[in-house]
């Protein structure tokens, strides 16, 4: 079956026949017991509905399938007891690998449980270990460049749209705005919380537009909001990027396709994927070698979404 060995091309092709006619196929985890080498890949992530995140795991996929690498994937909605039965399922079925988005308020012990068994880890966004490799997004430099192009172009009442958690990601990308705002001597600023999705964003944009209308500009805490909030615009007769600017976070494919097309803080989230699965690939490949952090930095990328405030 391998290809192997001291076997005629007779014996062999006979043998290769009737293994298709039973449709017989290798038990991998048997295979990972002899070799001691498990080619099973687990991904726990953190609401995979986002198309962030499905393009992050479509650049993962398709690297890990090159290297002969099966993925497993798995979506904690940031529960860590949902987060620690997952974990534990993959350990008890074997994995050769974890990439992971650790889940808000993620205990100690599920820390000590990985280090147990000593499964090569890669944290991703989160950045809650130090002794483990991660990749993540320079997310405070980020917004602070985003909030800077709109202070550049002459806005006074900047808003920040989105996020109802307090995670590290979110908490980093408000402070990068916070400090903008601050050095521009524009006041304390103005965080306004919604869920990251495309309903929430229009919602809330409806909500900052009826309790603070002279609000010319918002920074968005993911590009799903940022098309909600372009939604709510167009429905009430208003043209982002004239009359209220609006920057997302990401850059995923609807960023670009979007009418109008939207400007956004680009992180390539496929090429993301494909850098965090190069990481794990390096763990596996040297256990010993120190962590590795590696940060991407977002590049402002101005499309149609933005422009000075009306007059």
């Amino acid at each position: 079956m391998r290809g192997t060995g001291r076997i005629s091309d007779e014996t062999r092709e006979k043998v290769l026949n009737a293994a298709r006619k039973l449709h017989y196929l290798p038990n991998s985890r048997a295979a990972a017991m002899r070799s001691g080498e498990n080619r099973e890949i687990g991904f726990v992530i953190n609401q995979l509905s986002n198309p962030f995140n499905a393009e992050v795991v479509g650049g993962v996929v398709d690297l890990l399938e090159t290297e002969g690498y099966l993925v497993s994937i798995v979506d904690t909605r940031d529960d860590p007891e949902r987060q620690k039965r997952q974990l534990q399922s993959f350990i008890q079925h074997g994995r050769g690998g974890l990439l992971w988005v650790p889940a808000a308020d993620t205990s100690q012990e599920t820390f000590d449980m990985l280090a147990a068994q000593a499964i090569p880890v890669v944290t991703f966004l989160r950045h809650v270990r130090r002794d483990l490799d991660h990749v993540g997004i320079r997310n405070t430099d980020a917004t602070a460049i985003a909030t800077r192009y709109l202070v550049d172009l002459g806005h006074r009442h900047i808003a920040y749209l989105g996020g109802a958690d307090e995670s590290m990601v979110r908490k980093e990308r408000i402070a990068g705005y916070q400090r903008v705002i601050s050095e521009s001597k524009l006041g304390d600023g103005l965080v306004w919380s919604c869920e990251d999705n495309k309903l929430a964003g229009m919602n809330a944009m409806v909500a900052l537009q009826k309790a603070l209308p002279d609000v010319t500009a918002v920074v968005c805490n993911g590009d799903m909001v940022a098309l909600g909030a372009c939604l709510a615009l167009i429905r009430a007769g208003q043209r982002p990027g004239v009359d209220v600017s609006v920057m997302g976070f990401d850059d995923i494919q609807d960023a670009v396709v979007a009418t109008p097309a939207l400007s956004t803080m680009a992180v390539s989230p496929h090429k993301l994927g494909r850098k965090l699965a190069r990481t794990l690939l390096d763990r596996i490949s040297d256990p010993e070698m120190p962590p590795i952090v590696s940060e991407i930095s977002a590049e402002l990328i101005i499309r149609e979404t933005t422009g000075a405030p009306p007059s």
